[in-house]
């Protein structure tokens, strides 16, 4: 029956969630409807699947991934890990706190392998458009088969959108950026470090990408970095060749001028000015449109699109929690489909829910209180499923701990150990500092 198929857009960490959750669901007995899952990358993962190219991918596709080849976590694995597969069950041992991006991709695909979802996944297949029939109540997919060359159309009575929107860089533009003689790039398309060995290197913003992409190209050489800020700096204590200077105001040949009338010559310009929400293949009807924060606009519990409850969103917060959330919200959409959970038939009812979780985030910027306000989030929507309950007080204290240790050392903070909320067992320390640790290689890494 056509009304009980469910379209999956994304086979990344937030689609992947929402198929393990209606694999849960079988596995324990339930009739599940037929899940088909699109993705326009030739491997699950998302942004974890790491790809060399920037750009267009191998099907002339927007490049999906925004990974480097020497990223690691930047916040503690005991905030992330899923409640129903641990680290410790993958890997038959527990592991440093900080996994580097080939471990944690390994975590990813272990719990999916596991469950053995993959045939519910379409490979090289990008999402061309959606339209919604009110009158059938179904939601017409149309995909381009990179394998067959051949686009095609489906019909489907739920749809969740698991893109992501940490992949469409935000690209602004400054005065003499069109004859700068240097290298000039968004984050989306930083790939290695070793690029920019021996190189004078600027920064735009103060993201967790400026901070992260600053520290790696620190680590492996750079001559200096100097990162611009609009609103203000980050303020940790930095190396000696990492300055904080007020906001680029035009460049001119090979040099930056900054807002404090200062100057400086530079080889590179990398621009970390965040990501858009961006939805090309859904029409206006269905295209959630809000900014990166924690209470995403026009979507009840978070979830759920206001505009039309048969489409869910998974993974389009601003994010503290990130695996255990999109799973916490894919056992909850699940629950919906499956008709476990009612929502509410009143448009303003849902609306009205919105508006009251974006006040509440609104109470306080304070970063402590971000992460309580989405470790309650992730109960709240835990508490109406079956998804296994956790420690997310235990999980909001190791974001505390990782919090005070980035202000004590910001090249340290990763050298640092923290107890599992699903095992309770306590991470080793890596046998090398993060500095030193110039191999991250999975079989490296996880050497004794």
């Amino acid at each position: 029956m056509t009304n009980n198929r469910v379209a999956v857009i994304g086979a990344g960490p937030s689609g992947l969630a929402q198929l393990r959750a209606f694999q849960t669901a079988a596995q324990n007995g339930a009739d599940i409807p037929e899940i088909v899952c699109f993705e326009k990358q030739a491997n699950w993962g998302g942004l974890w699947n790491y790809d060399w190219r920037t750009g267009l991918d191998a099907n002339g596709e927007p490049c999906h991934a925004s990974m480097y080849r020497y990223l690691w976590s930047n916040g503690p694995k005991e905030g992330l890990e899923f409640a129903d597969y641990s680290f410790e069950e993958h890997f038959g041992k527990q592991i440093a706190s900080y996994p580097p991006r080939a471990v944690l991709f390994d975590y990813i695909e272990g719990r999916v392998l596991k469950a053995k979802i993959r045939d519910w996944i379409r490979f090289d297949t990008a999402v061309r458009l959606v339209n919604y029939n009110p009158t059938t109540e179904l939601f017409t997919v149309t995909v381009h088969d990179y394998a067959n060359d051949t686009t095609y159309s489906e019909d489907f009575g739920h749809l969740v959108v698991a893109s992501g929107h940490f992949s469409t860089p935000n690209v602004p533009y400054y005065e003499g950026f069109e004859a700068y003689n240097g290298r000039l790039l968004h984050a989306h398309d930083f790939r290695d470090a070793r690029e920019f060995s021996g190189k004078d290197i600027l920064i735009l913003g103060t993201s967790y990408s400026a901070e992260d992409i600053g520290s790696q190209c620190w680590k492996y050489g750079c001559k200096s970095i100097t990162v611009a800020h609009r609103t203000a700096p980050m303020g940790f204590d930095w190396p000696d060749n990492w300055a904080e200077v007020p906001a680029l105001v035009k460049v001119e040949g090979k040099t930056a001028h900054f807002k404090d009338e200062t100057s400086r010559d530079v080889d590179a310009i990398i621009l970390c000015t965040g990501y858009k929400h961006h939805f090309p293949f859904l029409p206006d009807d269905l295209r959630l449109k809000t900014i990166n924060r924690l209470a995403a606009s026009d979507l009840y519990k978070g979830v759920a699109f206001v505009h039309n409850p048969k489409v869910f969103y998974i993974g389009m917060q601003d994010q503290w929690f990130t695996f255990n959330m999109f799973d916490a919200q894919a056992w909850w959409a699940r629950d919906v489909i499956m008709g476990k959970i009612e929502i509410p038939s009143d448009k303003s009812v849902l609306l009205a829910d919105v508006q009251e979780r974006e006040e509440r985030e609104e109470v306080s910027d304070d970063g402590k209180y971000a992460i309580r306000y989405q470790g309650d989030y992730v109960e709240e929507l835990i508490s109406e499923t079956d998804y296994p309950s956790f420690d997310v007080d235990g999980a909001c204290e190791a974001f505390y701990q990782w919090k005070k240790h980035k202000s004590e050392n910001i090249m340290g903070f990763r050298d640092n150990a923290y107890k599992s909320v699903i095992t309770g067992s306590m991470a080793p320390k890596h046998h090398t500092p993060w500095v030193d640790a110039l191999d991250d290689t999975k079989e490296v890494y996880l050497q004794n």
